[in-house]
């Protein structure tokens, strides 16, 4: 790649509406938060300030890609640039910070930079006042990479109530109360409907996945981490219920990772 993160061919002529636009921010965000966290190990080695990439050259940018992938490579050479730039000289910081703490700053600068390109082809395409907040609503709808990365999402409501993480194969989340060890958000008693409107926000929170962000769909499989109790799809962290029957304790890759460098 030529440091261009996916230049605007990605939503080129063809590509006019906020909904376009919002696919090709959606797609750059999944491929940075992989990035930061089934990918944190590969990430954080890239990213190592005593080891550059290409000599003399050690600026890097990380880098969401449209096909929902990630790069860390060097700033475009072209100025201006095609696309606004990420944050540049992500590497410097990486020694001089404790890993959570700076994996959080990566997530804040990339939150901007996926605000920053979705909006510049927002003014390239002349989107007027409405596409533009059309285009602000479902980005707003999505937790920012800095919420996935760092958990805030999911934090109000951990693991609903009455659930059993050591029953992997049953860890996918259900909206429905059952004797199972699915994870079941508790029912509100009808005198409480009010009153339980924001608590069922908030838990609607819990099942965004740790990995892609993305929300619970119903019939997909998902595992929960032991340690820091994300929600993860099967899919994103590679584990299917078959291979979790046999997991007694699960560890995510960015848990797994972190306790690899202890």
């Amino acid at each position: 790649m030529d440091g261009d993160g996916g230049g605007a061919a990605a939503v080129h002529h063809h590509t006019r509406s906020p909904e376009d636009v919002f696919r090709d921010f959606r797609a750059r965000r999944a491929g940075i938060v992989k990035a930061l966290t089934t990918d944190v190990e590969k990430f954080y080695q890239m990213c190592d300030p005593a080891v550059p990439l290409m000599p003399e050259k050690e600026n890097l940018c990380l880098y969401g890609l449209p096909n929902e992938t990630w790069e860390v490579t060097l700033p475009a050479e072209e100025v201006p640039p095609e696309l606004p730039e990420p944050a540049l000289g992500i590497n410097f910081a990486r020694d001089g910070m404790i890993e959570k703490d700076w994996l959080s700053l990566v997530a804040v600068h990339s939150d901007a930079w996926l605000l920053s390109v979705a909006f510049y082809f927002g003014a390239r395409f002349g989107f007027d006042k409405d596409a533009r907040r059309r285009l602000f609503t479902m980005i707003n709808n999505l937790p920012t990479v800095y919420e996935v990365v760092t958990g805030v999402a999911k934090k109000q409501s951990k693991a609903p109530n009455g659930s059993s993480k050591s029953s992997k194969s049953n860890s996918k989340p259900s909206k429905q109360t059952n004797s199972n060890s699915k994870p079941a958000k508790p029912a509100h008693p009808k005198e409480e409907e009010d009153s339980g409107r924001e608590d069922a926000e908030e838990e609607d929170q819990a099942y965004l996945c740790g990995s892609c962000g993305e929300s619970y769909a119903n019939g997909e499989f998902w595992i929960c981490c032991d340690v820091c109790e994300k929600w993860f799809h099967g899919k994103c962290v590679r584990i299917t219920p078959a291979k979790a029957e046999h997991i007694k304790q699960y560890k995510c890759p960015s848990c797994s990772s972190k306790r690899s460098r202890e």
